[in-house]
């Protein structure tokens, strides 16, 4: 496993990376128990979040993105792909490349 440059790390990257890491364990926990510990960390970084400590929110953010690269590992979902797919084309509500849904609207 070779780290690549910080300045280039793709999503797809950083999946491969977590799951280089940790594949082993988060297959035997399954889905069910991977997404009980991405939840813990949400609420850790919604804890962050409140205190305002910038160090501390930036690794809950990594944190929760690290959880997230593990389900969609465990559930064999490529996230760059997914979120290309969804975003690539611009808003999935209106269409455009800079949201132009109402606010009432959830893009």
């Amino acid at each position: 496993m070779s780290m690549p440059s910080p300045e280039t790390l793709t999503l797809r990257q950083l999946q491969q990376l977590i799951r280089d890491m940790y594949s082993s364990k988060d297959e035997k926990r399954g889905i069910d128990g991977t997404f009980m510990w991405l939840m813990e960390e949400v609420g850790e970084l919604a804890g962050a979040l409140r205190e305002g400590n910038k160090e501390e929110l930036a690794k809950e953010f990594a944190d929760v993105l690290a959880w997230l690269a593990t389900i969609a590992n465990v559930a064999e979902i490529d996230l760059e792909a997914a979120v290309l797919q969804k975003y690539g084309q611009g808003c999935p509500g209106c269409g455009q490349m800079v949201c132009a849904c109402s606010e009432a609207e959830k893009p």
